[in-house]
């Protein structure tokens, strides 16, 4: 199926600054600072197209992305490439405006509110999270950095969760737990490491960040994404319905990939979601999570203190390192990007923006449980921040599944 690709231009002007309403802080000019779009080259949407049809070909229903380039003039170009159906039952075409789960991007927006609250004085880093909690955590040197940089040896409860893909999922399709049912999963497991001794990935840690923040608050955790995120940006396609089943609005159905080869896709749009939470339930759109990732990076969203702090890395993989919910990619022209990519039943995404957060990319494709889908949509980062002087190396060391809210097996 052939892909659509499109580039249109407007002008934000005053609309836009007052949308990111909010102080102007520097961004850390550290040595990942990377480039701004001004300096990036072109986008190769050409690239980027073939991108999504190899997904296709490898068993994704439907895939898209969106490109937002910001200019200092306050002038923005989108670039828009999709391919195949976001929806299988009535072959509607994928597009770039629908709605869909977000995964493990949802981490991303739980630091900033965590991060915010570090700011006003009401939550220090390196305390132990047992200062907040008494109790709650089986040892006392888990710090609340540790929490957010994942480096605090709890163990995953998803991996057992989630060890059949298809019947795990449909056993918590419409379950509605608490966030310490979840962590109870968690703690029938020793810890996988000593607090503070590395990266080790785990949804756990982001469950406890939701406990926290509600603690802290006192409030739920989606009057915190929408005072403080989701009303100041204008994310109108923003939304944290947990424990709902539904997406609001026109969206992208997600379809499941099976465990067993040639099985058909389970549509997985329907689900509470509520395995994930504050680790991974929020829906959003690809407009909706560019502007996010450029106010972030853009200092709109955190003082140039707490800014800083989640940009502290930690080495991560192959080309890659983990902040306080943030995770940088470095790509073969050089140039880093930032931002989380997400897995959740049915949807796959990515979404990065540059050092400045003026040129910003989320990719999409309706398919989980499936590597061959997830290596292809990682590399659509290097058509649209490296153009065509992206090196055909920039493909090695991807990894073989999305740690980002899908089991090891």
């Amino acid at each position: 199926m052939a892909s659509r690709v499109g580039c249109r231009s407007a002008v934000l002007g005053s609309l836009a600054l007052a949308l990111l309403a909010g102080p102007a802080h520097a961004v850390d000019g550290g040595p990942d600072a990377g480039a701004s779009a001004a300096v990036l080259p072109a986008p190769d949407l050409t690239a980027l197209g073939g991108r999504l049809r190899t997904a296709l070909t490898q068993g994704a229903p439907g895939a898209m992305a969106r490109i937002d380039d910001r200019r200092p003039d306050d002038h923005t170009t989108v670039h828009q490439a999709m391919a195949g159906v976001a929806d299988r039952g009535t072959k509607e075409a994928m597009n770039t405006t629908g709605r869909f789960r977000i995964g493990s991007v949802t981490k991303t927006f739980s630091a900033v509110v965590l991060l915010q609250l570090a700011a006003e004085g009401r939550v220090r880093l390196d305390n132990p999270v047992d200062h907040y909690l008494p109790g709650l955590l089986p040892d006392g040197r888990i710090t609340v950095r540790h929490l957010l940089n994942h480096s605090s040896g709890l163990y995953d409860y998803t991996h057992d969760m989630f060890a059949r893909t298809v019947p795990g999922f449909e056993a918590v399709r419409t379950r509605v737990f608490t966030y310490r049912q979840l962590l109870d999963l968690s703690l029938r497991h020793p810890l996988t490491q000593v607090p503070g001794a590395g990266h080790t990935y785990s949804n756990t840690n982001f469950v406890v960040v939701g406990l926290l923040i509600e603690h802290l608050t006192g409030r739920p955790v989606r009057a915190e994404y929408e005072d403080r995120i989701i009303r100041p940006l204008k994310l109108n396609d923003t939304f944290y319905v947990h424990p709902d089943t539904r997406i609001p609005g026109r969206h992208v159905r997600g379809y499941l990939t099976p465990d067993e080869a040639g099985a058909s896709l389970v549509d997985a749009t329907e689900q509470t979601a509520s395995w994930a939470q504050s680790a991974g339930a929020l829906i959003s759109s690809a407009r909706d999570l560019n502007t996010f990732l450029s106010a972030l990076l853009g200092g709109r969203l955190l003082p140039a203190a707490q800014l800083t702090q989640m940009r502290q890395w930690i080495p991560a993989g192959t080309g890659q390192a983990y902040g306080l919910g943030l995770r940088r990619r470095d790509l073969s022209c050089g140039v880093s990007v930032y931002g989380h990519t997400g897995a959740v039943q049915g949807y796959y995404t990515y979404a990065f923006t540059s050092a400045d957060g003026r040129r910003s990319l989320t990719a999409l494709a309706n398919a989980s449980n499936n590597g061959e889908v997830h290596r292809t949509m990682l590399r659509t980062l290097e058509p649209a921040f490296c153009g065509k002087q992206a090196k055909a190396s920039g493909a090695a060391g991807l990894p073989d599944r999305a740690e980002d809210a899908e089991p090891a097996r």
